[in-house]
This record gives C-alpha cells, sequence and structure tokens, in this order.
C-alpha cells in the first residue's frame, strides 16, 4: 500500500526493526537497539509453544505446556503463532514491518480476538493489506500484552490467592492435608485452652480464630507457608480487656458478655494493622529491639505461667475469695505459697502428670527429628486430652472435685454475626484501646519474625509469592477484622506452628484452608465430646507454652551478658520486673519508652571524625581517634570528617562537637579540661563530606551557622568530596559557598585543600 502510517504506528512498527539500528555507529542507538531487541525476543516468547512467561512476580502458568494468551488480546492459534515467528526470523526489515502488520495482533490487536483465528486461516496472506486501511482503533498487540499482563500482575500481587491457585498441582495436596490434620490435633486443643484459661471466653470462641483467620490469610497474605491462629501473649491480654470491661464490674463470668468485648478487641486489633498496612507503616517492625521484645515475651511468660499455677492446683475459688485473682503476678506467687496446703489433690496430680507428659514427648521429639524426622507427625497433645477426657468419664473425676471443661456450644448460635462498633460499645472501645494497641503491636511483631524466617517459598512449593510486611499488614487486619465480627480471638502468625506446617510436608497456603475446615468439622461435630476434658489438663497445655515463652531468655541474657552489652540487660531487667511487680501495660508503655529514647539518643549523636595524614608518599587520611599511632595531625589545619546525612536530628549538638575537635583534637575529651590544641592549628577548617549523601534544611542552616562563624574569625573553611549536585545546590542556595570564599574553596580531594590553604597562607604572608 502506499498510504500514509500514523506516528503511533510508527513507533510500534521501530520496536521490531533492531536488525535495522545494528549498523549505526552510535553507542547510544546500540544500547537502544539492544533494547528493543529484547522487547522483541519478551514478546515473540510469549507466542512461543511450550515456553513459560518470564513476567515477573511468579506469573507463570505453572504445570501447563503452552502458554495462555486468554484475554491478552493475542490469538493462541497455533498456525498464526507459527507464522508470526516466521515474521519475525525474516531478514528484511521491510518484510518485517509488512509481517507485523498482518499477524492477529496487528491487525485486529486488542479488540479483535474474536475474528483473529478466522482472519489468519483466510485466503489473505498476512501483511498485504495496505498501511492505509489501518485506523487508530486497530492498537498493538504489544500494548495490549503490557496493559493486560500489568492488570493480572497487580492483582495477583495484592491478592495472592490468585497467583498461589493457578501453580496448584495434585501433588501438592497430599502434603497440605497431612500437615493441616497434625496442626489441628496439637492447636485445636490449645485453642480450647486459650479461650477459656486466658481470655476467659467461651471455648468455642477460641475454635473460630481458627477456622476464620487461616482461610482468609490463605487469600490475601504474602507468605505461603505462615499458620495464623491465637497466641498466648495475645490471648492473656485479651483476657486482661475481659476482666476490664466486664468480671471486674460484674462478678459473675457472663460468657455472652465475654465474646463481644473480645470481638471488639479482636475487630479493633485488625482495623489497626489494617490502617497501619494501607499507610505503609511496615517498617515498624524494625523499631522494637531484641532485648526489648525478649524482656516483655519473657515476662509474660512468666505471667502466664504463674496464673496457670492456681487452677492448676485446684485453688482458683479460694484465689477468687481473696481477692487476688486480677493481681499481679508477685502477689498470686505470695498467695500460692501461703496456700499450698489447701490444694486440691486429684487436680493437682492430673496437671503435674499432663504437663510432665507433654514436656517428655516435646523433648523427645527434639532429639529424635534429626534421625526420624516422621516423629513430628505423632500427636501427644491430641492423645492426651482424648486419654483424660476417657479417664475423667470412666473414673468419675467431676465427682471427686476434678473442674471439667463442661458445655462447649457457644452462647449464641454458632458463628453469630456481631457488629462490633456499636454505639453501645463505646466503653468498651474506650477501655480496650490501649491493650489491643500493645496486641496489635505484639501479634505484628511476631508474624513478621515468623515469615521472615521461613522465607518467601519452598523450593519444589508455590513460586513468586515475596513477603512484604505492608501487605502482610493488610492480610493480618482483614483477617483480625473479619474474626472480630464473628467473636473470635486475635490470631496471628506464629513460629512454632509455621515451622510444624513446613515440616509436615506443607507446600502451599491450602494447608491453611484445611485447617479451617478441619476445626470447622470440629466445632461441628466434636464439641459435645469435650464435656469431659479436665481444665486441668488444658492448663497444663497453657504451661508448657508458658515454658516456651521463657526458655530462650537464658542464650539471650549470656550472649549479651558475654559481649557486655550492659544497655541491653538494664533493659530487658526493667521490662520484666516493671510487667511482673505491676501490670502488663506498665510493662510494655516502660519499654517502648526506653526504646525510643536509646533510638532518638542514637540518632540524633553526631560522629564527626579528626582526620590526620598517614606518613608516606600517598595522600591517605584516617580517623586520628582510631589510629593515634599511624597517623599525624597537620599543622596548621583541622580536617573534620562528616560520615553521614546531616538533618535536624544530628545537627543540633554538632557546633559542640566541633568545638571540642578544635579546643582537644578529640571529641571524647571532657570539656572541664584545660585548652590542649593551638589556635594555630584552627587556621584551616577542611570538611570531607563525602558521607553526607542528603542534607536538609535544618542541617544546612546549621552548617551555614558553623561556617559564618568560622569566616567572621578568619578561619578559611574548605569542603572537600562533595557527593552529589543536590548537597552542593543546598551548599549553594543558603549561601555556604558564597561565605567559604567561592568555588575555588570546593576541591575533589582533602590533599587538595591542603595545598589550596598553604598557597592561600605564602599569599597572606607575602
Amino acid at each position: 500500500g502506499t498510504g500514509t502510517v500514523s506516528p503511533q504506528v510508527k513507533v510500534e512498527l521501530e520496536l521490531f526493526h533492531p536488525k535495522s539500528m545494528s549498523s549505526e555507529s552510535s553507542p547510544l542507538l546500540r544500547q537502544e537497539s539492544d533494547a528493543r531487541r529484547t522487547l522483541q525476543e519478551r514478546i515473540v516468547d510469549v507466542f512461543r509453544p511450550n515456553s513459560r512467561s518470564r513476567s515477573p512476580a511468579g506469573f507463570e502458568s505453572a504445570g501447563q505446556g503452552i502458554h495462555s494468551t486468554q484475554g491478552l488480546g493475542i490469538t493462541s492459534d497455533s498456525h498464526v503463532r507459527a507464522r508470526l515467528l516466521e515474521s519475525y526470523d525474516s531478514s528484511d526489515p521491510a518484510s518485517e514491518q509488512q509481517s507485523y502488520l498482518g499477524t492477529a495482533g496487528g491487525q485486529f490487536g486488542y479488540g479483535g480476538i474474536g475474528n483473529s483465528v478466522a482472519a489468519s486461516s483466510g485466503d489473505d496472506p498476512l501483511g498485504s493489506r495496505p498501511e492505509s486501511e489501518y485506523t487508530s482503533q486497530m492498537k498493538s498487540s504489544t500494548s495490549a500484552l503490557s496493559m493486560n499482563e500489568h492488570k493480572k500482575l497487580y492483582i495477583s500481587y495484592y491478592i495472592p490467592f490468585f497467583n498461589w491457585i493457578r501453580q496448584y498441582r495434585w501433588e501438592f495436596l497430599r502434603g497440605d492435608l497431612i500437615a493441616a490434620i497434625t496442626i489441628s490435633s496439637i492447636y485445636i486443643p490449645m485453642a480450647l485452652s486459650l479461650a477459656s484459661n486466658l481470655a476467659h471466653a467461651p471455648p468455642v470462641n477460641g475454635l473460630y480464630s481458627f477456622v476464620i483467620h487461616p482461610f482468609v490469610y490463605a487469600i490475601l497474605g504474602s507468605c505461603p507457608l505462615l499458620v495464623i491462629g491465637p497466641e498466648a501473649a495475645g490471648s492473656l491480654l485479651t483476657g486482661a480487656i475481659v476482666k476490664a470491661c466486664v468480671l471486674n464490674k460484674n462478678s459473675d463470668d457472663n460468657g455472652a458478655e465475654n465474646a463481644i468485648v473480645i470481638g471488639i478487641s479482636t475487630a479493633m486489633s485488625g482495623a489497626m494493622i489494617f490502617l497501619a498496612g494501607l499507610t505503609r507503616l511496615g517498617f515498624l517492625d524494625n523499631v522494637l529491639s531484641r532485648p526489648f521484645l525478649r524482656g516483655f515475651i519473657t515476662a509474660i511468660g512468666f505471667v502466664i505461667f504463674v496464673d496457670q499455677l492456681i487452677p492448676e492446683l485446684g485453688l482458683a475459688e479460694i484465689a477468687k475469695d481473696a481477692g487476688v485473682s486480677h493481681g499481679t503476678s508477685v502477689s498470686k506467687l505470695s498467695f500460692i505459697v501461703r496456700h499450698a496446703r489447701e490444694c486440691h489433690a486429684l487436680t493437682a496430680i492430673v496437671s503435674l502428670v499432663s504437663f510432665s507428659v507433654i514436656m517428655i514427648f516435646r523433648t523427645l521429639k527434639k532429639w529424635m527429628m534429626p534421625r526420624f524426622p516422621k516423629v513430628i507427625y505423632f500427636p501427644d497433645r491430641f492423645i492426651v486430652v482424648v486419654l483424660s477426657a476417657i479417664l475423667a468419664w470412666s473414673l468419675d473425676w467431676e465427682s471427686k472435685g476434678l473442674e471439667l471443661l463442661g458445655q462447649t456450644e457457644s452462647s449464641g448460635s454458632l458463628f453469630e454475626f456481631n457488629w462490633p462498633f456499636r454505639f453501645e460499645h463505646m466503653e468498651h472501645i474506650r477501655t480496650a484501646m490501649s491493650k489491643t494497641f500493645i496486641i496489635t503491636l505484639l501479634g505484628f511483631f511476631e508474624s513478621s519474625v515468623a515469615a521472615k524466617g521461613l522465607g518467601d517459598s519452598q523450593p519444589d512449593g508455590i513460586q513468586g509469592m515475596h513477603m512484604s510486611a505492608n501487605r502482610e499488614m493488610v492480610a493480618l487486619g482483614v483477617a483480625n477484622f473479619i474474626g472480630g465480627c464473628f467473636m473470635a480471638l486475635p490470631a496471628f502468625g506464629g513460629y512454632g506452628r509455621s515451622k510444624v506446617n513446613v515440616q509436615t510436608g506443607a507446600r502451599s497456603p491450602m494447608s491453611s484452608i484445611f485447617i479451617s475446615i478441619i476445626t470447622l468439622v470440629a466445632i461441628l461435630v466434636l464439641l459435645p465430646y469435650l464435656y469431659y476434658l479436665p481444665k486441668a489438663v488444658l492448663c497444663s497445655m497453657i504451661s508448657v507454652v508458658a515454658y516456651s515463652l521463657v526458655e530462650e531468655c537464658p542464650h539471650d541474657l549470656i550472649f549479651f551478658f558475654r559481649l557486655r552489652g550492659w544497655t541491653e540487660l538494664t533493659l530487658m531487667l526493667l521490662i520484666f520486673t516493671t510487667t511482673i511487680f505491676y501490670s502488663l501495660e506498665l510493662g510494655m508503655a516502660f519499654g517502648i519508652g526506653l526504646s525510643v529514647v536509646i533510638l532518638i539518643r542514637h540518632a540524633t549523636k553526631p560522629r564527626i571524625q579528626i582526620l590526620g595524614k598517614i606518613p608516606g608518599p600517598a595522600a591517605r587520611f584516617e580517623n586520628a581517634e582510631l589510629h593515634p599511632d599511624n597517623v599525624e595531625l597537620v599543622e596548621g589545619a583541622l580536617i573534620v570528617k562528616i560520615p553521614e546525612p546531616l538533618t535536624f536530628a544530628n545537627t543540633g549538638d554538632l557546633k559542640n562537637r566541633l568545638r571540642r575537635l578544635e579546643l582537644y583534637g578529640s571529641s571524647r575529651a571532657h570539656p572541664s579540661l584545660p585548652r590542649m590544641r593551638s589556635p594555630e592549628h584552627n587556621k584551616n577548617i577542611i570538611f570531607d563530606v563525602h558521607g553526607v549523601t542528603s542534607i536538609d534544611g535544618s542541617g544546612t542552616q546549621v552548617l551555614y551557622e558553623i561556617v559564618q562563624s568560622y569566616t567572621d574569625r578568619g578561619v578559611r573553611v574548605f569542603f572537600s568530596r562533595v557527593p552529589n549536585d543536590s548537597v552542593f545546590l543546598m551548599f549553594e542556595r543558603s549561601g555556604i559557598v558564597e561565605q567559604c570564599g567561592g568555588l575555588t574553596h570546593f576541591v575533589p580531594h582533602v590533599d587538595e585543600a591542603l595545598q589550596l590553604a598553604e598557597t592561600e597562607d605564602r599569599t597572606d604572608i607575602i
């Protein structure tokens, strides 16, 4: 044809002319040609039979031999695909242009999917249509591919379910199902214990957390093998909320009212973490230090262990009458010592035996795991639950004073919906706010640690799922908000059960969905059979969890003691003692306050250095304070290195630090000492600012005042190794360049600044 081609078509045609660009002599053109050739190869690869898309974020069609192009504006007809590949092999640029326009993508583009196969199988040869017949509505297949691929990538990124479900294969099913059964046998009894003993909730509400949360997280979560469920710390804090809202105001234990308060706290926690994810606050998991978390988690473990001793010894009623049920851990421990002789013998024996059996099996599993990995499948806790229930029924332990779990049905209908943010709940919301924030913070941090420990994916499992702190916040927030609407306990990721999930063969998030299904079946079928389950057994399970929270503390204590980390040890000790002697809230607040103070102190401390020259022909300079024997201070000049960006936070004390360097030649000298450095050695100040990769307005203002004070005293100021244009532009706009004496005082190297200073000294003498 002889018609004209629109500019859009011309640009798209140039994408497929890499060969015509190869003869250009310009390196820029050759680079552009290579980029175009790469794009062409990628587009061709989409059409190639038995290929896999090379798009990011796991956008592959796993388990399929032929790439699917449905919805991309491209025909999957093998005949057209073959002719398209033939057209790309052509060595004639003109034929390439015609053959591209003749393909199904070129003719029909984004809107002609339905007619592409028919057109390609007709008598009209590819490329025979005149160029003038192509209208603006005939969009490029390249644009269609890019547009639709990006849409799918975005959807798969923010809703990972659409990524992993396309990769799911039948061989994953066995491992996912076995892992789900194993975890359910261990953690369903645990959920009952957490709900009834720590959260003061109906036991079934603990099971709701294993129905709703894992299912929602499997759809939205970015870590494929992370298992979501209730935790001991979160359940304990939830129980504290129930005490504050209900039990302290009403002596009767109202299960329905308790469940409503739990739903409110769970939904509030979900809303908090969801909003944090939307505002991209995922970096907060790096704020809390390891000593802070170890001190607080150890304190929680101690609090839980002491709390469970009272029902394990059968002293619950006596403690309630004595008014210590809601006291501190120290007061409870004192109560146990005073009333040890009044304990119920059968309850104490059942508790001790259950705790010992679980701990023995736990130790044996750790010891045997390296040689016999399948020992992890042994459901020791499930067996303890079943045997204890059978013994309680057959030996009639209830008549002998042993407290049983009793009726486990919900106070209302199963999965009753309750909107948590009603106006009549405002008093509960205000009371629960502070503790809910702590639950959210601890839960997110534990989930983040677990997700990072597991990694992104298994080598032989789901691919292309990458952990993102912000998306984790959104997934956990949605799961907890929905769970709160059904009065479930707060649930977050746990490293222990997630590790069991991996070790028992899980390959995909489908294991979490199976956990939800198995727990749902347990609620509908097995709950009536749990009537005879002794509460002492559930308390023993919680005590094992408390022990696991405390057992890692000695390792960290020894580690920090070996490092002489007195700050870390002090922080751990203060948080632990504050928590056990007063309350969880004060311990958490105290720990956060100390951590913030330490963080601010570290961030606001200037790290300027005085440099000295290493003897020798080469112009090398090192920190004079770190290498006092290997460097020589330069006479008549003070060389100051600023190794970090300057902001309002770290420039407040910069003047005082520089003054110490002028007077003493060291920033570590005490200001009460007499002057140790002669003023003659400070006639020239050279700033090595290579580390100042950025500077804000406040930092620039402080630096300008410093330079001005030097120049007013007749001191020359030089700047060397300015790292980038943005920093220099701030110097220029603020007047620092002019105040120093112009551009001549800005040099590439420290040695050049020294030479320039010597030259100006000689000029002044002359």
